[in-house]
């Protein structure tokens, strides 16, 4: 980030903004974190319901070896096609996760470099606005020093003035 060089540093507004935007973006990236880990959530469901389902089966399995082996295929084959498709939508999932994970983290680091850097220039500022400061003496100025405001000369009134506030106090 480039901030205009004024007389003592940085352009405090362009430093100001730049830190609420880096804010901004922060509350962004904890926002879409929080909302993988919400995702999360929805794959664990499904993991659990896959081996719910698979568990279902095998006792299907087990219960029915006397019965039709032709009725437990078809069973066995939409359990088997429900899995697969459970595991393929979980590995994708993942993956989607990993990769939301790895950009927020990405961008909360450098965003976080960009405020930690503006923080700093903003230090330095502070700090050599405060040696200017401790450079400066002040003299006091005694009472008695004629001063630009002394060598004005005193408004007189107008004589027709006087007149009518002589002739009010009467």
């Amino acid at each position: 980030m480039r901030f205009s060089v004024v007389e003592t540093g940085y352009d405090q507004r362009q430093v100001d903004s730049c830190l609420d935007e880096l804010g901004i973006r922060l509350s962004r990236l904890a926002a879409r974190a929080e909302g993988a880990a919400g995702a999360a959530r929805e794959w664990d469901e499904i993991r659990q319901e896959a081996a719910w389902l698979s568990g279902l089966l095998q006792r299907l399995d087990l219960g029915d070896a006397s019965g039709s082996r032709h009725g437990g295929d078809a069973v066995r084959r939409e359990a088997a096609e429900v899995l697969a498709q459970a595991r393929f939508a979980l590995d994708e999932a993942r993956e989607e996760a990993r990769q939301v994970r790895e950009r927020a983290y990405t961008e909360a680091v450098q965003a976080r470099r960009d405020f930690e850097a503006a923080l700093y220039v903003r230090r330095r500022r502070e700090a050599r606005v405060d040696e200017i400061l401790s450079q400066l003496t002040v003299d006091q100025v005694p009472a008695d020093t004629p001063t630009a405001a002394a060598g004005v000369p005193e408004r007189r009134p107008a004589v027709a003035d006087t007149d009518r506030g002589s002739r009010l106090r009467r």
